[in-house]
């Protein structure tokens, strides 16, 4: 098998993406490449934060969209993919519904999953591989509904926490003040525990600001330069955005409330920089995919190493018993016939 293939789908409250991404399992480094990525501008949080329900027009859209990813999938001989719904879904009063009828209509299962899940699967990226063990570093995760805060101490994942703090609330006016006093109070315990000396930032927006600010790749995004960023950014519309920053329009809307966002959490931490690896949601998908296809593949050769062995000891003992039958019938006394038994 010289390589397999994974498909990952991120249904999230500003976009909705597909990747398929293939590994080499005989290859030492079982480098992973990108085939295919896709990111299609549905903004499902902006009804479902502010009504609690998706409307029919883009339920129709989502269907339309998990079809089109059916057939890419297929087409790509994927081996396994996975499909997993954030904040937007986990809102929406309707959102079994919009489920059920994706699974009828295309055989894709959608998981909707708590904060907690999707901060742990970004974590499963393997971005922390490159990191510092002796350092602690804090993951950030700024989506449209929700943000996650991830501590990475000695390289290992200590906890996660999610708050309903995210571009596309902000953008409607629907953040309640209890979730920054939740977040900052967190945040203001970690820092009496923990010296953070990274915050490493996850998701499109970190990513396009990084590119914004010009940092050569390799090195970090100061907190000084992403705040003088964003005052930049502030001080033009979303159309001058587009125009002057070559921004997508569900972008263009929101950046700055996600560079807020990261600047406050650096803040409330002590931290002063940001490192931006180029991952997100779909990437942890597609290695978890790869683990558990590992894992599976190594019990099945298990399994079939044992019934080999089982095979053989049968077959040796077959032999042996054949072995002794024989010698035993060779031993046996040859038969004499005497006068008496003849009379």
């Amino acid at each position: 098998m010289d390589s397999i293939k994974f498909a990952a789908i991120d249904i999230g409250s500003n976009a909705v993406r597909l990747l398929i991404m293939s590994v080499s399992p005989t290859d030492p480094t079982e480098i992973y490449s990108k085939m295919l990525m896709i990111r299609f501008p549905l903004r499902l949080g902006q009804e479902s934060f502010v009504s609690g329900k998706i409307p029919s027009d883009k339920v129709k859209q989502l269907l339309r969209l998990m079809k089109s990813f059916k057939h890419l999938i297929k087409a790509s001989e994927v081996t396994q993919y996975r499909a997993c719904a954030t904040s937007a879904m986990r809102e929406a009063k309707n959102s079994k519904e919009i489920v059920k009828e994706i699974m009828k209509e295309t055989g894709l299962e959608i998981e909707i999953i708590d904060g907690q899940e999707e901060a742990r699967i970004i974590y499963e990226s393997h971005f922390a591989d490159n990191l510092n063990k002796d350092f602690n570093y804090i993951l950030v995760d700024v989506g449209g509904g929700s943000t996650e805060i991830s501590l990475i101490s000695n390289g290992k994942l200590i906890q996660s926490r999610s708050y309903n703090i995210g571009t596309v609330r902000l953008l409607n006016d629907k953040v309640r003040n209890e979730e920054y006093e939740k977040l900052f109070a967190d945040l203001s315990e970690l820092k009496k525990e923990y010296v953070i000396n990274d915050i490493i930032g996850s998701g499109g927006n970190i990513i396009k600001l990084n590119t914004l600010a010009q940092v050569r790749k390799g090195r970090k995004l100061s907190l000084t330069a992403l705040e003088t960023l964003n005052e930049t950014l502030k001080k033009y519309t979303v159309e001058e955005l587009i125009e002057k920053y070559k921004l997508k329009p569900d972008r263009a809307d929101v950046i700055t409330f996600a560079a807020s966002i990261y600047i406050d959490v650096a803040k409330n931490v002590g931290a002063k920089s940001f490192i931006v690896p180029k991952i997100g949601l779909i990437d942890g998908i597609v290695h978890l995919l790869y683990v558990d296809w590992k894992e599976k593949e190594s019990l099945e050769a298990k399994a079939k190493e044992k019934k080999r062995e089982k095979i053989k000891n049968i077959k040796s003992e077959i032999f042996i018993k054949e072995v002794i039958d024989e010698v035993n019938f060779s031993k046996k006394p040859e038969m004499k016939v005497t006068e008496d038994f003849i009379e």
